[in-house]
């Protein structure tokens, strides 16, 4: 059976889709923008700016179905320039404590309301 995931705390879904499911004891968070949820706007033009913004949204969630960023098993960054990938790494060691979980990192040509990153995620409960 699976649980459907909804907080305040991250933006609302922008589309036909849950911020996040839960089955089997693993919670499947969606894409993240770095969409400030009480604005609904993006966190700032810059890929710094969103990334953080991206990360505390995919933390918002996986803490609404009872897990925590130390959990995550996989991590998903899709990005719209790799020039920025010092960065990630950067932020991502701010907010995922060692041991990291597996991640991909992918360049891509556009993202969803023309953002510069989008994290998804995969945690235990």
């Amino acid at each position: 059976m699976k649980q459907i995931i909804s907080t305040p705390n991250a933006p609302a879904a922008i589309g036909a889709y849950s911020q996040a499911v839960v089955v089997n004891n693993l919670v499947y968070a969606s894409g993240q923008l770095g969409i400030d949820p009480t604005t609904g706007a993006l966190a700032g033009n810059d890929f710094r700016s969103q990334a953080e913004q991206s990360l505390r949204n995919c933390k918002a969630i996986v803490e609404a179905a009872g897990s925590s960023m130390e959990k995550l098993v996989k991590v998903t960054v899709f990005m719209a320039d790799m020039s920025d990938f010092a960065t990630l790494n950067e932020l991502y060691a701010q907010y995922i404590p060692a041991p990291f979980p597996a991640r991909s990192a992918v360049a891509v040509k556009t993202l969803p309301k023309n953002a510069l990153v989008e994290i998804e995620v995969i945690a235990e409960i």
